[in-house]
C-alpha cells in the first residue's frame, strides 16, 4: 500500500500546524518519560532513541534486541476507525486522516523492517502507559528476559 499523499490538500492553518507540531514532541513524551522511569526502578537497562534502528525507537535492550515505541493514540491511529470517523467530521478531515494512515504505514513498516533484523518490537500507546503501567512493566520485562534466555 502506497503512503498517502498530500498533494491537493489544504495544509492545516498555519496556526493549528504551529500547534500541533509542539504539542507533538518526537522524543520525551510524558508517556514515554513515565514508562522509562518505571523500566529502569525495575532494573532494567536501556537505551534511548537509537538513531540506527528503523522508527528510531523510544528504548531499545540491545542484548535482547527489544525495540520499545510509546506511541500516541491520536499520532498513531488507536482505535482507528472510531477516531477516522470523528477526523471526517472535523476541519481539514482529508489532510488529518492521510497523516495519520500515513504515520500507521510508517510503524507497519518499521516493525517488518526490525523483525527482518531479528527485533522483537513492543509498541505501547499512551493511553495504556497512563491506565495499566505497572503491568506493561512486567510484560516488558518478561520479554526481555525471555529473549535473553533468562527464566522470567
Amino acid at each position: 500500500m502506497a503512503a498517502p499523499s498530500f498533494r491537493h490538500r489544504r495544509p492545516a492553518s498555519e496556526k493549528a500546524s504551529a500547534a500541533a507540531r509542539g504539542a507533538s514532541k518526537k522524543s520525551g513524551t510524558k508517556p514515554e518519560l513515565a514508562l522509562r522511569r518505571a523500566l529502569w526502578r525495575a532494573g532494567l537497562r536501556y537505551r534511548k532513541n537509537v538513531v540506527s534502528l528503523p522508527g528510531k525507537p523510544d528504548i531499545v535492550f540491545k542484548g535482547a534486541r527489544v525495540a520499545v515505541f510509546c506511541d500516541g493514540d491520536f499520532w498513531h491511529g488507536r482505535d482507528w476507525p472510531g477516531r477516522r470517523a470523528r477526523l471526517a467530521e472535523g476541519h481539514n478531515s482529508d489532510y488529518w486522516i492521510a497523516k495519520i494512515e500515513r504515520n500507521m504505514e510508517r510503524d507497519r513498516r518499521n516493525n517488518e523492517e526490525l523483525a527482518r533484523m531479528g527485533w522483537t518490537v513492543v509498541r505501547v500507546w499512551e493511553g495504556d502507559v497512563e491506565a495499566r503501567l505497572d503491568a506493561l512493566v512486567d510484560e516488558v520485562r518478561a520479554l526481555v528476559q525471555k529473549r535473553r534466555g533468562r527464566p522470567s
